[in-house]
């Protein structure tokens, strides 16, 4: 197998299993903190025994946490951990794929704002599209009363792209950092369901906790590390193609499993978003090949 099919191979994979968590985390039917917590220590555990297994058996020896650069970032996947759990619970789950798909976006603001790096027009263009899109989304919110879960969606999609801006920024290779900074989220899970408990207001509540298990220790780490090793054999827009597997499949595996049917203006937004994404993606594959085949010539 060529370097590209096994990139394309890693990504297929990395994406599909990115797109159970939303239903996995739905079936645990837990209560949100219990689920927070559960998640959070099934991933961290999971992460760990992943580092120690690289470091005894494979060539590197990576970081867990590589300097401030890493902390400020696995604050920001931490607090994107919490949000996005959050947002699961208050609005319906296209809802939070959808607006969390705007993260590209928000990252390329970022570095324009913080790196100086000034957007191209096409990146402006499908910006400004994707506005539309998270708009007919938040203002279907607006309506129907779950404003607050679709603001936890943005929140996630803005720390999301404030890690990657901190990633891109200092050029540390940061792996591991989104899988080990879920001991943050398990701690605050932790504080609140012990603070329930002891107030006999509640206490740990997931009854089915096999399938939040199974996606905290299996799932995540599975869909981080073969979305992080796609780009060592295929471009960074066609790896961004792979996320978009999370957006278009997750709903659908919430409609087949819990009947929940997206209202027509998140399947308006949420198709805006897409196509948006579809289009952009398309057109820097082009530009790349375009680079590449300039590169040839001149050499």
């Amino acid at each position: 197998m060529n370097s590209h099919k096994k990139g394309l191979v890693l990504t297929t994979i990395g994406g599909l299993a990115l797109s159970f968590d939303v239903p996995l985390v739905r079936l645990g039917h837990g209560e949100l903190w219990s689920t927070i917590l559960l998640r959070s220590v099934t991933t961290f555990l999971a992460a760990i025994l992943l580092w120690l297994l690289v470091r005894r058996f494979g060539s590197s020896r990576p970081i867990l946490i590589p300097g401030k650069a890493g902390l400020a970032a696995g604050f920001c996947y931490g607090i994107s951990t919490i949000a996005f759990l959050g947002a699961i619970f208050n609005t319906a789950t296209a809802n939070v794929v959808f607006i969390v798909a705007f993260t590209p976006m928000f990252a390329a603001l970022l570095g324009w704002l913080v790196l100086k790096e000034r957007p191209s027009p096409a990146t402006l263009l499908t910006m400004l599209i994707m506005l539309l899109g998270v708009g007919l989304i938040v203002s279907g919110g607006l309506s129907g009363g779950h404003l607050f879960g679709d603001a936890l969606a943005i929140l996630v999609s803005l720390v999301l792209a404030l890690a990657i801006t901190i990633g891109r920024a200092t050029r540390i290779d940061m792996g591991f950092v989104p899988l080990v900074a879920a001991v943050m989220p398990g701690l605050i899970g932790l504080a609140f369901v012990g603070i329930s408990s002891l107030a006999g207001t509640g206490g740990f509540s997931v009854p089915d906790p096999f399938w939040v298990i199974f996606d905290g220790a299996v799932m995540m780490p599975l869909a981080f590390w073969c979305l992080a090793t796609g780009p060592k054999y295929l471009s960074g827009p066609e790896v961004g193609m792979f996320y978009l597997l999370e957006t278009i499949l997750a709903p659908i595996w919430v409609w087949l499993i819990f009947s929940e049917i997206p209202s027509s203006r998140t399947l308006l937004g949420g198709a805006i978003l897409i196509l948006a994404l579809i289009g952009y993606s398309l057109w820097q594959m082009r530009r790349v090949e375009r680079v590449k085949a300039q590169m040839a010539t001149s050499a």
